[in-house]
């Protein structure tokens, strides 16, 4: 069974950015798939597919390697 979840992230503006963000997050254990609605200069919607639920804390620390931060909810 596979779960999905869509994280808000700031300041991506390109196909560069997609891929970094996509690269990082494909790493984490579990990841089967990672697909990006890119907004360049608001905020993007990246739905992350993965074996079980990720930790947030992975999630964001992944984000950030890729140099890019995720938007606060709501």
């Amino acid at each position: 069974m596979s779960v999905s979840a869509t994280y808000a992230i700031n300041g991506m503006s390109c196909g560069h950015c997609v891929h970094a963000v996509t690269q990082e997050l494909s790493r984490l254990d579990g990841v089967t798939a990672v697909s990006v609605d890119l907004h360049a200069g608001g905020t993007s919607q990246v739905q992350v597919t993965s074996e079980a639920p990720l930790p947030d804390a992975a999630v964001a620390a992944a984000i950030d390697e890729a140099g890019y931060e995720m938007a606060a909810p709501g």
